[in-house]
């Protein structure tokens, strides 16, 4: 196999150290809400190894609405998909908006290392109360995987509306499919591990979900939340993330990073075997483990919604 295991552990090392200087754990101590300024190394890891499907999905965007003079990212993170925008519209305005300052800090300094820094611009706010100062409405409004973390979900989504200029392209990217990254059968622990993880995965997400302020429990029809905030629903496309056997070093890093979150946040509700397991999968000194196994891939499918204010 033609993988090199020190690069590997470096990669890991680097994550490490990343977290412990920027701070704790994905989760806050209750295992359900997020804290996205503890997240940047994974939240960068993953948008920038998955950044083929963001590059298309922006294509295909661009088809549509060649013309945008104004694109806010809503939950913009520390940038990364923002940049991407950016290069896929280079006419456009790009504003990043996140309610994490130190994420905003990292946009900016990356939009300045891409070189389209002259026309990038932060915001600072809270998705649940809107989009802050946005100078003006927007030609083309971007939330990818944001929305879930609004309490209310419906109220966010007609505040999207409000922000858009007539005419104007709301792409939002939410649902799709759970990541792959083994074989059903990998012949440590019982078969079918991830799809297990699935189970609790979801039991998580519904109590982060119904932990939020004001949450609203809506049904995830995401072209009738849509149209319900006044808009007109025009489009779904799936995007898929492929990266078969063997993985690259900076993939199979993803993988123990994903599967170290899985097992810190989830790890409490799983059955003992199958946490035995994991620690097996996440050992560096287990030849079973991700980062010798040869059959470690990722695969995974992202859904975007795409709809436009009447004019």
């Amino acid at each position: 196999m033609a993988h090199d295991h020190e690069n590997i552990q470096r990669h890991e090392h680097e994550n490490i150290q990343r977290y412990e200087h920027e701070s704790a754990p994905r989760h806050a101590h209750d295992h359900i809400h997020m804290d996205f300024a503890d997240m940047v190394p994974l939240l960068e890891q993953e948008a920038e190894l998955f950044s083929p499907l963001y590059t298309e999905a922006a294509a295909w965007l661009r088809e549509q609405r060649s013309g945008t003079g104004l694109i806010v990212d809503a939950g913009s993170g520390p940038g990364v998909i923002s940049c991407l925008l950016a290069d896929a519209f280079p006419a456009a305005r790009v504003v990043a908006v996140d309610g994490v300052e130190s994420l905003l800090e990292r946009a900016r300094a990356r939009a300045g290392r891409l070189g389209v820094g002259d026309r990038f611009s932060t915001v600072r706010a809270d998705l649940a109360d809107g989009l802050g100062d946005v100078e003006y409405p927007a030609d083309l409004l971007w939330a990818s995987r944001s929305l879930h973390h609004v309490g209310d979900q419906g109220a966010a989504l007609a505040g999207f509306a409000r922000a858009l200029a007539p005419g104007g392209t709301l792409a939002l990217l939410e649902g799709g499919l759970p990541p792959r990254y083994l074989p059903r059968d990998i012949g440590v622990g019982r078969p079918g591990l991830q799809s297990r993880i699935d189970v609790v995965h979801d039991e998580f997400f519904d109590r982060m979900r119904a932990g939020l302020p004001g949450a609203v429990a809506e049904t995830e029809d995401w072209p009738a939340l849509l149209t319900a905030a006044g808009l007109r629903h025009t489009a779904t496309r799936t995007f898929l993330v492929d990266l078969p056997a063997p993985l690259s070093d900076e993939a199979r890093a993803f993988v123990v990073t994903a599967l170290t979150r899985l097992r810190d946040s989830l790890g409490e509700g799983l059955d003992p075997d199958d946490l035995a397991t994991l620690d097996r999968l996440l050992d560096p000194e287990d030849k079973a483990g991700v980062h010798h196994r040869p059959d470690v891939f990722l695969l995974t499918a992202h859904t975007v919604h795409v709809a436009v204010k009447p004019e």
